[in-house]
Order: C-alpha cells, then structure tokens, then sequence
C-alpha cells in the first residue's frame, strides 16, 4: 500500500518536467511578516477580508514562521501569542495543541477548511506539511461549533494551501542543526494537459542520533524518520467553477526510550524500555462547485490512519478512519450574505486493546467491536450588512450523535467599524465535542474489560463570549496596529474514562464539574519608514476547574505568556530576525509521593537568526536556536532508573528521589534541547 501511494504522488511531477522553460522570469517576493488585510475564511466559511469578517481571525504567511526554521509546523505555531504546542509524552514527544490554555483534544486542526486530523492523529495535523506547499494559516480562538461541528471547542488552526496557478514553479529549501537534524522540503507546479494546474510537494525529516544531556538513561528528544508527500490539483472549469483535488501520504517511524534500547531485540519486550510508533497516514482533500447557476458548493475529506505501536511491551494497534462530507448554498440577497449546508462525518476506529472487543475471564477476544460513528448536522449563517459601519452574524447548526442524540450549536457576532483605524467585535458562540472513547486513555485498556457507559452521556460543551478590539495607528514613522482581546469560555460535561471503580469493565460518564478559561491578549505590530518590523504579543488568563466544590488549576496553563518578533533588514540582502518565546510557571500533572515540583519554573526561548538574500533567488540563513540554554530543570520521568518495577520491589531510588511509580507522560513544560545552532539554503523559482 505504502509503496503504491509513493508511485502515484512522486509520478505526476514527472510526467511534465521538461516542461519547464528556461525564459521564465525570477521575482523576489517583499518580506513581510504579516499582512493585515488579506482574505480569510475560517470565519465564517466565506472568503472576505480580514477587515470585513465579523468574527476576529489571525492570520500568519510562511514568512512569519520562516523567522524561526522548525521542521514542522506543530514546533512553529509557538510563535503564536496564546497557542502553546504541548508534548503529552517525554519519551515518544508525541503531542497536542493548546490555545488560551484548553486542553489540544478542543482545538480543531483544518486543512484547506477540511476537518482531517482525527483524534487519533493530532501530533501529525501540521507535521510533515512541506512548508513550500503553505499560503497561509488562519486561527479563530474560542468555539465554532455552528460551522465546523465537533472536536471546535477551544478554537481552530486551519492551513490553507498554495493554489498551484499562484504557487512559484519551483521551491526549495533544507537546513540541519547542530544536532544533526535534517529537514528537507519542496514544492513544484506543473501542468497535466491544459486544464489541470497541479502542485507537488514532499518533506524530508531525519535524527537518528541519541543524546541524554540529563543523565537519566532516556533519549532527549525521540528519534524520527519521516516523509511526507503531497499532490494538489486544480481543474480549470467554465465561469472559473471551483473544483479541486489534494492527496497527501505520511509515513513515519519514532521512537524513544533508554538508550541502549534496539528495535530488533527490544521492541515490545520487558529487557529495555522504549515507545516506538510506526505511522502510516494518507489524506485526501476535495471541493466541486456544482455546474448551476446558484453557487453551491460541495467538499469531501478522508483519512486513513494506521498506527502500529508498542509503549514497553504494551501493544497498541490501532486503525481509523473519517470520512467527511459537505455540501453549501453560498447566495447574497441585498444586505444578507446567506449560508445554507448540510454535511455528513463518518469515523471508523479499531485498536487490539479492551475498548473495542469483547474477551472472556482469560483475556481472550469473543468478539471484535470496532467503533462506528456517524454524525450528520445542517447549518445556517446569515452575514446581515446592517450599513456601511454595522455588521450582524447569526449562526446556528444541528448534529445528531447516536450516544449523545441532537445537539444544538448557535452562534452570534456583531463587528462595528465606525472608521477605518477602529473596529470592535463582540461574538458568543456554542461548542461540542463527541468523544472517541476508545482512542483516549488506550493504556489504561488492559485487562478483560467490558465497555460501560454510565447514565446518559452527554456531549461535553462550551460557551464562549468575547470581545475584540482593533486599532490602527499610523504615523510619520511607522504604522502600529493594536488588537486587543477580552475572552471567557465554560467548559462542561467532561467525559472521563473510570478503570479504577470496576477493574472488570471501563466506566464512561460526565464529569460533576466545569472549566473556566478567561482572561485577556494583546497582539501589538509595527512596520517602520526604516526597514525594521516587530511583533509582540501577551496573554494573561485564568484557568481552571471545578469538582465537587473543589478549584484546581489547569495543567499547562500559564498566567502570563508571551511572544516577541523583530527584523530588521540591512542593506546588500541581511536581515537578522530575534524571535522569543516566554511562559509562566505552570502546573504540572504529578503521581502518588512524586518528588518532581508541583509547579515549572518561567522559560524564557530566544533565537537569532541571520538572512542573505541574493538576487538568484536563492538565500541562505543560519543562526542559534535557545541562545540562553533553557531546559527543564531536575526529573522529567519519574523513576526512570527503574521503569518496569514497582513502589516497595526493593529497588533503591537514587539519592533525592521517592520510591514512585513509572511515569513518562505529560510531565512536560519546556523541550529538552538546549542551545544548538542551524544553517540552511532556500530557493523559489518563479
């Protein structure tokens, strides 16, 4: 399979290469770090400007993560003010995203406006995106629900692709690191025919060399081997009719784990601890608009994802799949912009643990029961110009789950522009989530257990109200841009997954409690009469939960946390960027008589990195990553000296340390690589 998939996408380039001519042109595209007006559409699924959208979106090119290299784009959302990518793991590193401090499973991952990322394959939604391939990223914090559907709790990041009329012909770029990572991505357009315009895309990425800087006998950071290969295709129609196709495959295999660990003699043994995960993924993306005279868009997505693991000598097998459709009335009649759909989202989930099959007192399968899923929902949008400074948007959606039964989604925003240096928004919205309950918490499914759901199972829920703010200043000397926003979300009916009560069965229900997350983000931007721009950005929020009467923290949630970005171009092509990432202590996840802090210490990341540009196009870049050397400080794993025993084996931990139990998850508030540097070579033909 994985070697048919390799054929056709790596073929289609190929096929026209010598079509490439020789008189074309080189353009040098103007840096930028942002561009303030540029058409969106996560919003509200239409394409608008930015300005015009009544719900605030934030938007980031290539070139703002091009600041700081990173070979995927789960590192470099880090720049975003209130996004946080978290690994969930400190030996597989195998993680999540966060935005304005939620949990990842309440972040919604869209590609081209598609819902592909499953549950199952969060970590690989923005790993292996060949960064030639990325037009731009759009990121509405807070619910959306009313449009998207489940899993659009805490907010969305949708990458929208280069269209391969508009992409260059030809994009290139590698670097490495000191740490002999390897990174190597590329685009290039060419034409099936003459009415297909297509864009191919691959990314390369390798570190294959052990390092355990802490002394623990665990590697640093796990050991990958991937490649990513991409095919978009546009067809050209009559009356410029939309019609699309995307293909993407990922294979990749990681593993960490104590170093001495080798996959021929230790995968999924009791000898050496590791976690190795060998992933095989393919995407499809698609959008027809139908040949009539109304504008009636219809979009598909699917997802194949198979996963074959071991954590230690535990296996997990795993195998989904989503299917997704959906089809829209997009019509403007007077001063309403109207939006009319109904789609469709089926998924499919099997694994080899406890969740999805019935065993006898002695473990063995009876019987296979692989989750089945189907959710459809209608929606409808009304975008009501009331004049030329009031705009009003009222949403509403339906989906019906076959646990949960119907569940309603309405949503409302209100965008008041009374010139063109203001503009407030107001929204309030609803969010869902169904919860796949067999892909959560897999390690805790040992045991011959049977599947209960308690009570009536609700889906968990949000409510989100917040308030925005956008001022444009400009001056003599720069033009300043400041966007301020107020947010408050609350979250409920948690479903959590009980294997304590009943060590026969897995007890499914909702949580007795509810979540806050408020607070307040400044994004401030300047571009100067000189060649100098930057970028600063802070959050301050308050997260939390409540059970039975009782307040805690969020894990991973920080007070405070910021952003900063400055360039500053010289002349003869050398630009230097400084980028900087800092966070607030954060309350970390804890066994029984841990002896690691209940609390992180503040990090502070900064990167310096210098750009030539020459007038070939070609430009070379090199620079330092974590200038001061920050990583985590003391234990990140808990008794990692011994990880198959227990508390009172008789192990001695060593000098400072309780006798606790094995425990490598979560524990995580800073990466584990320090100070490295970087060099690397990018190219685009035009």
């Amino acid at each position: 399979m994985k070697k048919k998939i390799y054929f056709i996408l790596a073929l289609a380039p190929l096929i026209s290469y010598a079509q490439i001519e020789q008189k074309d042109s080189i353009h040098i595209k103007k840096d930028s770090i942002s561009d303030l007006d540029e058409i969106v559409v996560t919003g509200t699924m239409k394409a608008v400007k930015k300005s015009d959208s009544p719900v605030p979106i934030e938007i980031y090119t290539p070139k703002f993560f091009q600041k700081n290299p990173t070979p995927s784009l789960f590192d470099a959302v880090q720049l975003i003010n209130g996004v946080q990518p978290q690994l969930n793991c400190n030996v597989c590193n195998t993680g999540d995203i966060h935005i304005n401090g939620m949990e990842g499973p309440y972040t919604m991952i869209l590609i081209d406006g598609m819902p592909i990322v499953s549950s199952l394959s969060t970590v690989y939604g923005l790993s292996g995106i060949p960064n030639s391939l990325v037009d731009r990223i759009e990121v509405v914090k807070g619910p959306a629900s009313s449009l998207y559907g489940t899993e659009a709790m805490g907010g969305i990041i949708n990458v929208i692709t280069k269209s391969p009329k508009s992409a260059p012909k030809l994009a290139l770029d590698a670097f490495t690191t000191s740490w002999l990572e390897t990174n190597l991505d590329g685009g290039y357009k060419y034409k099936l025919g003459q009415k297909v315009n297509s864009l191919f895309g691959f990314n390369y990425f390798n570190y294959s060399h052990k390092k355990d800087k802490n002394k623990d006998g665990f590697t640093d950071v796990t050991l990958q081997d991937r490649i990513t290969l991409f095919n978009k295709f546009a067809f050209e129609r009559k009356e410029n009719r939309t019609a699309s196709l995307a293909l993407r495959y990922l294979y990749e295999d990681r593993w960490g784990g104590e170093t001495n660990w080798k996959r021929k003699l230790h995968r999924g043994s009791e000898e050496i601890y590791a976690e190795s995960i060998m992933t095989n993924r393919f995407e499809a993306i698609g959008m027809y608009q139908l040949p009539v005279k109304e504008k009636i868009m219809t979009q598909f997505s699917y997802n194949f994802h198979q996963q074959n693991s071991f954590y230690g000598p535990e296996s997990y097998q795993g195998k989904q799949q989503v299917v997704f459709a959906q089809a829209y009335w997009d019509k403007i009649i007077g001063k309403h912009s109207l939006l009319l759909g109904s789609s469709f989202k089926y998924t499919y989930y099997d694994d080899d643990t406890r969740g999805t099959g019935e065993y006898d007192g002695s473990g063995k399968l009876i019987k296979n029961n692989p989750m089945n899923t189907p959710i459809p929902g209608i929606f409808l949008q009304d975008e009501w110009s009331l004049n030329a400074v009031n705009k009003l948007l009222i949403g509403y959606r339906f989906d019906y789950d076959k646990t949960h039964k119907g569940i309603h989604s309405p949503r409302i925003a209100y965008k008041f522009s009374p010139s063109a240096h203001h503009t407030l928004r107001a929204s309030f919205g609803t969010g869902f989530r169904v919860v796949n309950v067999f892909t959560e918490d897999h390690r805790a499914l040992t045991g011959a257990r049977q599947v209960v759901f308690e009570n009536e199972l609700k889906p968990e829920k949000s409510y989100n109200g917040n308030i925005n703010y956008v001022f444009k200043l400009p001056t003599s000397f720069a033009a300043l841009n400041f966007d301020l926003t107020t947010f408050y979300s609350y979250f409920t009916n948690k479903i959590i997954a009980d294997t304590d009560t009943d060590e026969t069965k897995i007890l499914y229900d909702n949580l007795d409690g509810h979540a806050i997350s408020q607070g307040v983000s400044l994004n401030i931007d300047a571009t100067f009469d000189f060649p100098l721009k930057f970028m600063l950005g802070a959050t301050y929020m308050d997260v939390y939960k409540k059970e039975n009467d009782i307040k805690e923290v969020q894990y991973h949630a920080p007070k405070w946390s910021g952003n900063f970005l400055a360039s500053y171009t010289f002349k003869k092509g050398f630009t230097v960027d400084l980028t900087a990432n800092y966070n607030d202590k954060m309350k970390l996840p804890r066994v029984e008589n841990d002896y690691r802090p209940a609390y992180s210490k503040p990090t502070f990341i900064a990167n310096l990195q210098l750009t030539k540009s020459f007038k070939n196009n070609i430009e070379l870049y090199g620079g330092v990553k974590n200038i001061f050397n920050v990583l985590p400080k003391g234990d990140v794993i808990a008794r990692w000296w011994d990880p198959f025993g227990e508390p009172g084996n008789g192990v001695t931990p060593p000098k400072g340390r309780n006798d606790v139990i094995f425990e490598p998850n979560d524990y995580s508030y800073t990466p584990m690589q320090g100070t490295r540097g970087f060099i690397g070579i990018r190219y685009n033909l035009r």
